[in-house]
């Protein structure tokens, strides 16, 4: 039985180690940078400030100097759109053609199903 528990306990460790991190970096950052969005400039209070997200100009979550000059505060529409914008650079930069069958933020699961009933 503790054989089974060792496995649970290392996960649950780590997920209080990875919480403890993420909130001390995030604790900083709120308190070096006024509680504004870096793109669309909204101001969070409150309730509201667990809407402000931290996010790494280097997407290294690891790299946090104590200045935080890795840091920006976006709201969490703003950090999504960030990651995504990301995705869709490289999808524009590397073409269509060049990632033939992969899956891409344009990818339709669906697309054909019209043309595969029919044939049916």
């Amino acid at each position: 039985m503790t054989e089974s528990r060792q496995p649970e306990q290392l996960v649950a460790e780590m997920r209080k180690e990875e919480q403890q991190r993420l909130a001390g970096y995030r604790e900083r950052a709120l308190k070096l940078y006024p509680h504004v969005c870096g793109r669309c400039g909204r101001e969070f209070a409150g309730k509201k400030l667990r809407e402000l997200t931290v996010h790494h100009r280097d997407h290294d979550h690891d790299n946090n100097p104590p200045d935080g000059s890795n840091w920006e505060l976006l709201c969490l529409y703003c950090h999504d759109h960030e990651h995504t914008g990301s995705i869709q650079e490289q999808r524009h930069e590397e073409g269509p053609t060049t990632r033939p069958g992969k899956p891409t933020l344009a990818h339709s699961p669906f697309a054909a199903l019209a043309e595969q009933l029919k044939q049916k």
